[in-house]
């Protein structure tokens, strides 16, 4: 595995920022190792000494590393038998990190599939939610989003980012807190996932005029009209990546 700490400055007495970025880049690291099944839960897991000396880190750094991936659930700390890397059934896939490293291993339609099945029990409700009760920052987001998809079909920004701001926007304006932390989850896998499933329609980014359909109804204040055509623009993206994966269409 390569190694990105090499000839980084150790962090034992520095700047807390110098220490906060080292912690970030050992957490990445073996975060990612981890998920791409570098390190196994069938495998011995290097020991504190051996990583301290691997990110040239001293042991509250690497430590504090440590303890973020046991949050994530990648491992656990066990007294007298050492780290060890958990199975795939212990992780937290609600964790936008640990979603980030398993689409940047070999690729999983099967997990886009599984992803874009959980957006469908959430943002069609979300933008039910936001044309009953969005506020006016909150409304004139959602359709400045739907004004950079327009501008991208023309050229002007980045397509990608506009698609995910206007979802993004929606689910801000649904003003459901738990769905509101379901942003970062849909940020992160929606670069991998719309790449995708417009490679399969055969067009070079998501349908600007589609996406309008669903902010016009937000923005009427037509709850049921929003829910619904949110509910058709998330079912097409998943019945491509059913067909792509030679699954059956689902209900």
């Amino acid at each position: 595995m390569t190694d990105p700490a090499a000839a980084r400055p150790r962090a034992e007495g520095g700047a807390p920022d110098e220490g906060r970025n080292l912690t970030a880049s050992i957490v990445n690291d073996l975060g990612l190792a981890i998920v791409t099944q570098s390190y196994r839960a069938d495998q011995p897991f290097p020991t504190e000494a051996e990583l301290c000396q691997r990110y040239d880190a001293s042991r509250p750094v690497l430590r504090e590393a440590v303890k973020m991936l046991t949050a994530k659930g990648l491992l656990l700390a066990r007294k007298r038998a050492g780290t060890v890397v958990q199975p795939e059934g212990s992780w937290n896939l609600l964790d936008p990190d640990v979603l980030r490293w398993m689409l940047q291993r070999d690729f999983s339609i099967d997990l886009l599939i599984d992803f874009t099945e959980i957006r469908m029990s959430i943002e069609p409700r979300a933008a039910t939610l936001a044309a009953h009760s969005a506020t006016g920052p909150q409304r004139r987001a959602i359709s400045e989003a739907i004004q950079r998809m327009f501008a991208a079909d023309q050229g002007e920004g980045d397509a990608l980012d506009a698609d995910i701001a206007f979802h993004v926007a929606v689910l801000e304006a649904s003003n459901n807190r738990f769905m509101r932390q379901f942003t970062g989850l849909v940020e992160t896998t929606l670069r991998f996932s719309i790449r995708r499933t417009n490679e399969y329609k055969g067009v070079p980014r998501a349908s600007a005029r589609d996406h309008k359909r669903v902010a016009d109804a937000i923005l009427a204040g037509e709850p049921a009209v929003a829910g619904a055509r949110m509910s058709d623009l998330i079912r097409g993206a998943l019945e491509l990546l059913l067909v792509a994966g030679k699954h059956p269409l689902r209900p």
